[in-house]
Order: structure tokens, then sequence, then C-alpha cells
């Protein structure tokens, strides 16, 4: 692995704008929103990764390029230090709290979901989200521009569809994050739970009679939809049955400099839930790149 530094350029007013990511939205723990967000140090990357044509104030803060293989399948999270991604009943998201809502991976997740045809959550993700919208500019406003920018050089428009994937079809559907064009994947039970009930714009494609969603075919089906660059925000449920499934390209997992713990009484959930490896199964994978952003450290990771 190569290791390069990163070094502020001299657009000042790109980044004064961007350097800011406020956002409406509240949060528990400490809010870092209003800071000024210095670009990323990059302390390490593999040579020869895909690499889009990013607008020059996002490249400046990321510190260099980004970039997927058609087609790719891509995860982001946030844990902690000692690996909990999931906290019971935290408001407005796990992710805001866990992550303390830093700036800087705010950004990021605004990043990712800009290079996507289509973000895929599951149904307890989006319960366990009220209020949020799965869109870059929700995440990360300051950037809305660069990030349309982006979607137009490579070909997007808009903002990239939501896929709620759900067995079961229950989840509120109020939900302001199912916008028009947002796809739910269900099956028969599901679609029958939700018939005539999701806003105006909203579909609901069944794979049929199934007890449990084939992870494949839902690909398979996004990929008949022209999606092939495709952004899942988890939970930790839906990254197992992927990973079980051997469907995951590329992992991108922010550290967050903080502890929670857990106890018999509440098990918070790591990155992989209900889904266990032996070690002779359990997927190896190979890291990519290390970048910084005060005591945040954001890694990727690909295939082995």
């Amino acid at each position: 692995m190569s290791t390069v530094r990163s070094c502020p350029s001299a657009r000042h007013l790109d980044r004064a704008r961007l350097s800011t990511g406020a956002s409406s939205a509240s949060g528990g723990g400490r809010t870092t929103g209003t800071e000024d967000l210095a670009p990323f140090d990059l302390l390490s990357e593999v040579r020869g990764l895909r690499a889009f044509d990013l607008p020059s104030a996002l490249a400046e803060i990321y510190a260099g390029t980004l970039g997927f293989d058609t087609p790719c399948l891509y995860a982001n999270f946030v844990a902690t230090i000692d690996g909990v991604v999931a906290l019971a009943d935290a408001r407005p998201s796990s992710g805001s709290v866990i992550s303390g809502r830093a700036a800087a991976d705010r950004f990021l997740m605004g990043l990712l979901r800009a290079c996507a045809d289509a973000v895929v959550i599951g149904a307890g993700t989006l319960r366990g989200s009220p209020g949020h919208e799965w869109t870059p500019d929700a995440v990360y406003p300051s950037a809305a521009r660069e990030f349309a920018e982006l979607r137009r050089r490579l070909g997007r428009s808009g903002s990239p569809p939501l896929v709620v994937v759900t067995a079961s079809g229950v989840f509120d559907v109020r939900h302001r994050g199912l916008r028009a064009g947002t796809l739910v994947l269900t099956g028969d039970a599901g679609a029958a739970e939700l018939d005539n009930r999701l806003p105006d714009g909203v579909t609901v494609r069944s794979l049929g009679d199934v007890g449990e969603l084939s992870m494949a075919r839902i690909v398979d089906t996004l990929h008949a939809d022209g999606h092939r660059v495709i952004l899942t925000e988890g939970g930790p449920t839906l990254l197992g049955k992927l990973l079980r499934a051997d469907l995951l390209d590329e992992l991108f997992l922010t550290l967050s400099p903080v502890l929670f713990g857990r106890t018999a009484m509440e098990e918070r959930k790591g990155l992989v839930d209900a889904v266990a490896f032996t070690p002779q199964t359990a997927p190896w994978l190979e890291l990519r790149s290390v970048r910084q952003n005060g005591s945040y450290l954001f890694l990727r990771y690909g295939r082995a």
C-alpha cells in the first residue's frame, strides 16, 4: 500500500462554503456540524483505484480521488471503536448518535450517495431513522451544488432513488424518506400489507411468494432497472445477508472516537448481524485506503 499525505490547496472560497454541513436535524452527543471541515488527511491508498471526475471542491476535501467499477455494490457504515453500529431507540438515528454528527462523516455519506445509481436500505433502517432522507444534499446540504455537478458528470440525474428491502412490509408509510421514485422490494405478503397505502410515486414490487428475500435476486432486479453502482447503508442484518450471498464489493467504515459498550440486557448490534461465519467461510477484505479527519478514521475495504 502506497502512502500519500494530503495538503490544503488555495481554493479557500469553495472550501469555506463547504466547510460546514449544517443540517436542520438534531442529534444526540457532540454536534460538530458548525465547525470548519478541514480536508481529510490521506494516510494510505492502494494504486489503481477507479477515479471519477470529482468537482474540485469535493476532491479537495476528500483529499484525492473516488470512483467505482461497474457493476459495484458498496456499503457505508459508522461504528464505535468497540464495534457498535446500532443503538436501541437512538434519535434521530443510531448513525447520528454514534458519529456525533461529525461534519466529515456526513460529507462522506453525501459524497458516496452522490456516486450511486441507487441507495438500498432495509426496513429496520427506515424504522430506526424517522425523518431522514437518503439523498446527498439532505445529509450535507452545503455541498448540494457540487453533488449535483458530480451526478451530472456521471450521467445521473436528480438524487439516487431509495430502495427499501422488506419481507413484512411493516414500516411507517408516512416516512418523509419515501419520496417519489422510491422502490420497495418485498414478497407477496409484504405487497399485500402495503397495498394502496404508500405515497404517490412510490412503487412496490413483489419478488413472489417467498419466506426470505433473495439478495441475489434483489441485486439482479436493480441491475435490470439500470442501477449498476449501488450503495447500501444497511442495516447490519441486510449487510450480513449481502455478505453471505457474496455480493458486497466494497465497504466504507467510519471509526468514531467513542465507546458505547454492551450488556446482557442491551445487546447492541455490530457491523454484521443475524449471520455467523466460520473461520473457513469468513470473508476477508483488502484495506484500500485510510483517511483521517480529526479523531475520526475513514477506512475503505474491498474484496481480498
